[in-house]
């Protein structure tokens, strides 16, 4: 593993354990040439995947991209880091196991939104207001009516 801080290829594990409810390996390195500390993560990847955008483009799925739009919606609710984790490590799973390599890009969102749904209304309406691209406060009044439970009168 090449090293973040000077660039050597020959560091050192010093601590390896479960992470991710035990679907990743943590391990903590040291860099003997400048004594640099860091950490990385081993998972399994089942198969390599490719996001199709709405234009058509093609690109790798990222899952630190993933990670980085849900943790921007879930910013400042009281969800665990640990929680959160296992909900990415989920939908890649579920993303992984769907059978194809090339997956649409309104697949990844439907399926992250459905994820949010279930776990947090507010960070659900935050990812939802950027998937859905809301423009105005009308749009977000139209989403949250539908989110409220209609009452009979």
């Amino acid at each position: 593993m090449r090293c973040p801080f000077c660039g050597n290829t020959e560091t050192q594990v010093k601590d390896s354990r479960p992470a991710e409810d035990n679907v990743a390996i943590r391990r903590r390195r040291f860099c003997p040439a400048c004594g640099g500390r860091f950490t990385t993560y081993e998972r399994v990847q089942l198969r390599d995947l490719v996001v199709i955008k709405s234009t058509g483009r093609r690109e790798d799925f990222d899952r630190d991209k993933l990670s980085r739009s849900i943790r921007i919606a879930m910013q400042k609710r009281p969800i665990e880091h640990e929680r959160i984790d296992q909900m990415i490590s989920g939908i890649v799973r579920r993303l992984e196991s769907m059978g194809e390599t090339d997956i649409p890009s309104a697949t990844i969102g439907e399926i992250v939104m459905e994820t949010l749904a279930r776990i947090d209304t507010v960070a659900y309406v935050r990812f939802a207001s950027v998937y859905k691209n809301f423009q105005a406060a009308d749009d977000f009044d139209r989403f949250v009516s539908e989110l409220r439970p209609q009452t009979s009168e």
